[in-house]
């Protein structure tokens, strides 16, 4: 389903990132393919505020949302006590998405957030920039005017990457891979005025530190890479179009499964 499909949501220059703090009810091991029920209930707290959104959202082409997975310390064999505390991230492509999940939440009440029979309490949501690490906003009009980077562009991946290609999966965030995932999300949600020119990517993998993580989801464990990998740009204007999509993968994460705990990525600070 194509966004201009959608009657709720015409074009909007809004990118939000919000964090939900939730709290184990008992203490028990937890599911360990969480990630598909993370998806699922933000998609149920869209439906709270609007009953077709989530399954709209949910249908979109490219996915106007990235959802982390369960964030938070975990015992041996996933063991959780009653009390501990996870973080629950969805970055926002769309800023017609932010009000009606705001508003599912705040319709959620005290009501348990049960995950695969786990229970969960909220205790609190984080909207505002600076209230928490793991939130922001910005505007595509801000970032497609952010200076350029340089020539270097240093990107963390907080959580399994990978990425499609043809037939195969490729863990290695290879830079056409990684730039062409940001690129294709931005021109899907970002205003039209604002759309990015395609790009035969020629940067490189100048160094890396990198290993490969698991992440259980139905169907099998799904591999991808975790840690940083510097990146250099040779062409001045392929390094600053690269310059603003990675600013722009603090909220949409990068390659495959985003709104199932994969993809999480950062720009590293030099």
């Amino acid at each position: 389903m194509e966004l201009d499909m959608l009657p709720q949501l015409s074009e909007s220059d809004n990118l939000h990132a919000i964090a939900i703090q939730l709290v184990a009810s008992k203490q028990g091991s937890l599911p360990r393919n969480l990630n598909r029920a993370t998806h699922a209930q933000i998609m149920t707290w869209l439906s709270n505020a609007d009953p077709e959104l989530g399954s709209q959202v949910h249908n979109i082409q490219g996915a106007p949302m990235s959802i982390s997975g369960l964030l938070g310390h975990r015992r041996k064999k996933n063991f959780v006590k009653a009390g501990d505390e996870f973080t629950l991230r969805a970055g926002i492509l769309h800023g017609d998405l932010i009000s009606p999940l705001l508003k599912g939440l705040e319709n959620h009440g005290l009501e348990k957030v049960v995950m695969i029979d786990f229970p969960f309490s909220i205790k609190a949501i984080y909207a505002m920039p600076g209230s928490h690490p793991y939130v922001g906003s910005s505007q595509y009009s801000l970032l497609a005017k952010a200076p350029s980077l340089g020539q270097d562009i240093t990107l963390e991946f907080l959580s399994p990457t990978s990425f499609k290609q043809e037939q195969h999966i490729q863990p290695f965030p290879l830079a056409a891979s990684v730039f062409g995932s940001l690129l294709k999300r931005w021109n899907t949600f970002a205003p039209e005025a604002l759309a990015l020119p395609k790009i035969q990517w020629n940067g490189w993998v100048a160094a890396y530190d990198l290993k490969t993580k698991a992440i259980r989801m139905e169907g099998g464990p799904q591999i991808g890479s975790v840690g940083w990998v510097k990146y250099h740009f040779p062409d001045p204007e392929q390094a600053r179009i690269a310059s603003i999509l990675a600013h722009f993968a603090y909220f949409a994460g990068v390659g495959r499964k985003t709104t199932m705990g994969m993809g999480q990525t950062r720009l590293k600070q030099r």
